[in-house]
């Protein structure tokens, strides 16, 4: 799916969290909800702190993982630039431009590029 950046977002933290699947993390008990969704900060094992989804964490028996590889870098985007959505989460979408840059943007940066609406519709 391909969107249009409709306002400008730019990236929260230069050293986003970064886990691996089955990779233990520590969660500190603080929470937060951003638009409708919950979010918790964690910290990696190589020590990378960082808000990651609710859905991310997975404990037992005392341990918790990595449910999925996961990465908290955002991209900076402008309007009116192109991007294409590779997946969504908890109110934001991970994109790519055409430089082939990965990151999140939140959903309501961005709209469904134009010239495929009227494709649906027709």
């Amino acid at each position: 799916m391909h969107y249009t950046v409709t306002r400008g977002w730019t990236a929260t933290y230069s050293a986003p969290i970064e886990v691996r699947v089955g990779e233990k993390l520590v969660l500190s008990g603080k929470e937060d909800e951003w638009d409708g969704h919950r979010w918790l900060w964690a910290r990696s094992e190589a020590g990378g702190e960082g808000w990651v989804p609710d859905s991310l964490p997975v404990s037992s028996e005392g341990t918790t993982v990595a449910r999925e590889t996961y990465s908290a870098m955002e991209l900076t985007c402008i309007p009116g630039e192109l991007v294409t959505g590779l997946r969504q989460t908890h109110g934001w979408i991970l994109c790519r431009r055409e430089t082939g840059q990965v990151g999140w943007v939140p959903r309501s940066c961005l709209a469904k590029y134009q010239e495929e609406l009227v494709r649906e519709v027709f």
